[in-house]
Parts: structure tokens; C-alpha cells; sequence
């Protein structure tokens, strides 16, 4: 009873901020309606759908934990392969949710407040799919017990560990504490499991202007700590490749250029994202045009760093004429992975250029299109970074080759399956926009932008 009291306080002081005395929201009743109403038919049939490909994957992983990895195309001198490619892959795209999410609260960009939770919760999530990936790379995966048994500090896939590990553990911080008011409102409109789930998330929340100010100053700590742990996982990633003295591994640029390429398919994953979930719960009031124009234009941007950094790469490897890497190099331009080379490129900048360059197709539309072929060229640009230069190893070995297995196939489409199952979830359980950050925008953004937009007159 007392408990119940309490969350009722909470929720009328949240209220109290965010909408009317009544409890009603106001506009921003449209965003818990997903949460409030039965799932539909659509939904089960998503989640039918989805379990079937993870029962795929499922059945894949355990047909390779009792017959080996003999199952995969992996072997000499390919050891890595599609998982390590899903590993990077997922890695980059976890950045398109705290990394973005972060600078843009920096920089105040008020069209920053729909959508910074859609962006935080696929870090979160993503970031769970790429950690399991060398563990399934492993044929024993008991064997990863071993790092913590006996680390080697100086080992690069101890600074993978560390590195991501807390990453995880930051973004899910920072997922969680904007998540806070928005939870005290829902703990009362929600009965059932998960109205209990809500007040215990919230617990003692009661909305005070000086609980605001404590999450505001926690929420303004966390961004600023978050940033550069981004940024320093996908570099600690690319050293696992820069570290070594294989061709075209061995490279000062590796950092910088995988960072950029993790943003750059964050946000193509981020505006597919939002647009499904604009599509599914009606959410256009929020998820508007000018979200889309926006990240297109950054998406526009970082296609142009992008191809500047595989235009270094590859321009100095050339020119230094090395045998080693001039025969990776023919390999990627003209060789057996020719086909994924282009159509990185292609994909990656030619489509991108070619859409959000205009403003006439830099709609909804034309960034969605442009950001499904982002998606696909950086796995594309993935696999050009791992086999190609396997496959050619610098000692006297026979060149190998490397054909993916329908268990490698199964898997990954199973790992994919899981990370859109929980993203389901997610939105089915919690809302999907912010509540309180937008209704703060609404009734004091307005304002302080106009105040910041004096201070820059003369």
C-alpha cells in the first residue's frame, strides 16, 4: 500500500512537469500508446517470424559446438572470417546510439530530443551481438574463461575485452538514466508485470525540480565520459588488425579510419531504425522530415570522410609498391574481390553522393534507400579488411581461399534476428522518445534557443 502511494506521488509530481494535472500528457500521449494498447497481429507475426531465424541460428551454432569448426569455411590461412567481419560490423554500428547521442546533447541541437533514445537503445543491444561474435569464432568457447584466469595486458584482445566491456556497462548507464521520469509516469498507466517492472526501475523517483537537476548533471557527466569510450573502443578494435604485420593490416590510419566508419553506419542504422518505428507506431509527429534531412546530411558528410580514408589507404599502399600488399591490393581492384570492393564503393558513396546531395530526394525515402546500402557496404567494407589480406598470408604459405558455410550464413542471420527481436521488445516495453525531454523542449527550448541565438548576434 505504501509503495503504491509512493509511485502515485511519483507520477503526479512527474506529471506535474511533463503534462497536464489530470495525468493526461498532452501531445505526448501518443508516445506510450504502443505500450498502452495489445500488441497486434503484426507484432506476433514479427515475433514468429524473427524466432524462426534464431532457431536457424541457434541450430547452426550448436551443429558447430558438437562437430567443430570444421562446419565453416574457416582453416589455413583463413582463421577468421565471417564472425570476426560480424564482430567489427556490430561493433561500428553500437555506435550509432551513445556516440551520436552524446554529441549532439553536447552541442545542444534542440531536433536532437525524439530521437536520442531510439539511437541509445540500439547501442545497447547491438553491442551484445558483437560481443558474443568471437566467442562463437572460438571452437572452444570455454576457453575465453582464460582471460580472466590469466590476462595478458599486453594482448590487444585483452584491451578488446576491457574496452567493450565497459562500453556496454556506460551506455547501458546512459540508456537507463534519461529513462527514469519517463518510467514514474508509466509505473501507474501500466498494471501487470510490467507496472511492477516500472516501479522498481523508478524507484524513488518523485519528479522534484531537484531530482531534475541531479539527472540533468548525471546525464551531463555521462556524455562527456561517453564520447571518447566510443571512440576508443572501435580504435581498440581496429588494433587488433593494426597490430600485427600483416599487409594492409599494418596501418597508423587504422583507428581514425574505423572510427569514422563506425559512425557512418551508425547513423544509416539509426535512420532505418527510426523510420520503421515512425511507420509502426505513428509516430511522424515526432520522427519528422526534418530529423531525416538532418541525418542525411550527416550521413552525406561522413560518406566523404569515409571515402578520404579509403582513398589514403590504399593510395599509399600503392604507391610504396610493396609486394606483399600490392598483391592484396590487385586482389581487392581487379581480383577475386572485385565484386565486394566496387560495390562497397558503389554503396558506400556513389548511392549516398547521388541521393542526399539534392534536397528533392533527401526525404524519408532517400535517406532510408541511401542508408540500406551504408548498411550493406560497410559489412561489404568489413570483409574487404579481413579476408582479402588472409587469404594472401606473407609467408611462403599456398594462397587460401574463403567461402562462407550455411552455418556461418545461419548464424549471423540468427545473431541479426536477436538484435531486432530485442529491439521489438524494447519498444513494446519502454517508450521509444523521450517524453520528458520533449516536453522540455516544447516549453523551454523554444526559448533558450532564441536566448543562444542572440548571444551570437554582434
Amino acid at each position: 500500500m505504501v509503495g503504491t502511494e509512493e509511485a502515485s506521488r511519483g507520477e503526479a509530481a512527474a506529471v506535474g512537469k511533463l503534462g497536464k494535472g489530470d495525468g493526461n500528457l498532452g501531445p505526448e500521449e501518443a508516445i506510450i500508446q504502443p505500450i498502452l494498447e495489445p500488441a497486434s497481429d503484426h507484432f506476433w507475426k514479427a515475433i514468429a517470424i524473427l524466432s524462426v531465424f534464431i532457431a536457424l541460428g541457434v541450430w547452426a551454432y550448436y551443429q558447430q559446438l558438437v562437430h567443430g569448426l570444421g562446419v565453416t569455411g574457416l582453416g589455413q590461412p583463413v582463421y577468421w572470417g565471417f564472425y570476426i567481419i560480424n564482430f567489427v560490423f556490430f561493433i561500428g554500428i553500437s555506435h550509432a546510439g551513445t556516440l551520436i547521442s552524446a554529441i549532439l546533447r553536447v552541442t545542444k541541437a534542440e531536433w536532437r530530443r525524439p530521437i536520442t533514445r531510439s539511437a541509445e537503445a540500439i547501442t545497447v543491444l547491438v553491442i551484445l551481438m558483437g560481443a558474443i561474435q568471437p566467442l562463437i569464432d572460438m571452437g572452444r568457447p570455454d576457453r575465453m574463461l582464460n582471460i580472466i584466469r590469466s590476462p595478458n595486458l599486453a594482448s590487444p584482445l585483452i584491451w578488446d575485452v576491457i574496452s567493450i566491456t565497459g562500453y556496454m556497462t556506460l551506455s547501458s548507464i546512459y540508456l537507463f538514466l534519461p529513462l527514469i521520469p519517463d518510467l514514474a509516469i508509466l509505473r501507474v498507466r501500466v498494471g501487470g508485470w510490467r507496472g511492477r517492472l516500472y516501479a522498481f526501475l523508478s524507484r524513488g523517483w518523485e519528479g522534484t525540480p531537484e531530482q531534475f537537476r541531479k539527472l540533468e548533471k548525471l546525464i551531463g557527466i555521462m556524455m562527456i565520459i561517453i564520447i571518447p569510450v566510443a571512440v576508443s573502443v572501435h580504435t581498440v578494435v581496429s588494433w587488433v588488425f593494426a597490430m600485427t604485420i600483416q599487409p594492409f593490416w599494418h596501418s597508423t590510419i587504422f583507428g581514425p579510419y574505423f572510427v569514422v566508419g563506425a559512425i557512418f553506419s551508425g547513423i544509416g542504422a539509426l535512420i532505418i531504425a527510426m523510420a520503421v518505428l515512425r511507420k509502426t507506431y505513428h509516430l511522424e509527429n515526432y520522427f519528422k522530415d526534418i530529423h531525416f534531412d538532418y541525418l542525411g546530411k550527416l550521413l552525406m558528410v561522413m560518406s566523404v570522410v569515409w571515402v578520404y580514408f579509403v582513398i589514403a589507404e590504399h593510395l599509399t599502399s600503392y604507391y610504396g609498391s610493396e609486394p606483399n600488399e600490392m598483391r592484396i591490393f590487385w586482389e581487392k581492384v581487379t581480383g577475386r574481390y572485385a565484386w565486394a570492393f566496387w560495390s562497397m564503393v558503389v554503396f558506400n558513396f556513389v548511392i549516398p553522393m547521388a541521393v542526399l546531395t539534392r534536397a528533392k530526394t533527401r526525404t524519408v525515402t532517400g535517406t532510408v534507400f541511401a542508408s540500406v546500402f551504408v548498411v550493406i557496404g560497410m559489412w561489404l567494407e568489413r570483409f574487404q579488411i579481413v579476408v582479402p589480406t588472409l587469404v594472401n598470408p606473407r609467408l611462403s604459405y599456398a594462397r587460401g581461399t574463403y567461402v562462407p558455410s550455411i552455418h556461418e550464413v545461419l548464424i549471423f542471420i540468427g545473431c541479426f534476428a536477436i538484435f531486432i527481436l530485442l529491439y521489438v521488445l524494447f519498444a513494446r516495453i519502454f517508450p521509444v522518445v523521450s517524453i520528458w525531454e520533449v516536453k522540455e523542449g516544447r516549453d523551454e527550448g523554444i526559448e533558450e534557443t532564441m536566448q543562444r541565438l542572440e548571444s551570437y548576434q554582434p
